[in-house]
């Protein structure tokens, strides 16, 4: 069903099938640019034909394909904010903590302009996010939760997918982080909340707690 309150645009990047978002509030020419990846220019266009303007580039994590777009957005807009997790932020600089060296093609992002933290929020273009910090994917993966009027909504990087979880493999991952930050801080929010993760479809936390092999919940389950 469509929320009135929020308009959301999504670009979905190659070779990852990397989901880029572009989140805003009807009636205002702000927005927020969530993940931008390997493809800017799309997002640009986007941006262009609609006359928004970005009012903040989130990053929910440092992984180059979630990165990749930055340099060419704050090109584009040198004043607008780059906002990160504090414990992620020296992944933008570096190629080899961004896993784009090892793919042989090394990249790096202009630093960041804003550090979040657990439990901070950050507002702009008329939205209100609270910050979760979830490691596990990456060790300062932070997600953003909007309590729009109609539903939840969580952007949620590479932390909770469509029937699946994040790779763990990483020197900074721990899949018992993950989960234990799944369950902590994702499972608690309602049912209806909408996911929006880095890669795949869109989900529901009531579906992803019901039917989800890696971190779902069974039914009768008490823990």
């Amino acid at each position: 069903m469509a929320d009135p309150e929020i308009q959301l645009y999504s670009v979905v990047s190659q070779p990852f099938n990397e989901n880029s978002f572009v989140v805003s509030r009807p009636g205002r020419i702000d927005c927020l640019v969530i993940d931008p990846g390997l493809e800017p220019e799309e997002i640009i266009e986007y941006l262009d034909g609609r006359n928004l303007t970005p009012a903040a580039i989130l990053n929910t994590h440092g992984h180059a394909d979630h990165i990749a777009g930055n340099g060419a957005l704050k090109a584009r807009w040198p004043e607008c904010p780059l906002v990160i997790g504090r414990g992620d932020a020296p992944k933008l600089t570096d190629s080899r903590l961004n896993l784009s060296f090892h793919y042989g093609l090394p990249l790096t992002s202009p630093v960041a302009d804003v550090l979040v933290d657990e439990g901070g929020h950050y507002e702009a273009a008329g939205f209100d996010l609270e910050v979760r910090e979830i490691p596990g994917h990456s060790c300062g993966h932070v997600v953003f939760i909007w309590r729009g009027a109609e539903r939840v909504y969580v952007f949620g990087g590479d932390v909770l997918f469509a029937g699946s979880v994040g790779r763990t493999d990483f020197l900074d991952g721990s899949f018992t982080e993950l989960a234990e930050g799944i369950h902590a801080k994702l499972f608690t929010l309602p049912d209806d909340a909408l996911v929006l993760s880095g890669h795949g479809p869109a989900t529901t936390i009531g579906e992803e707690k019901s039917s989800n092999p890696f971190v779902g919940r069974p039914a009768g389950w008490t823990g």
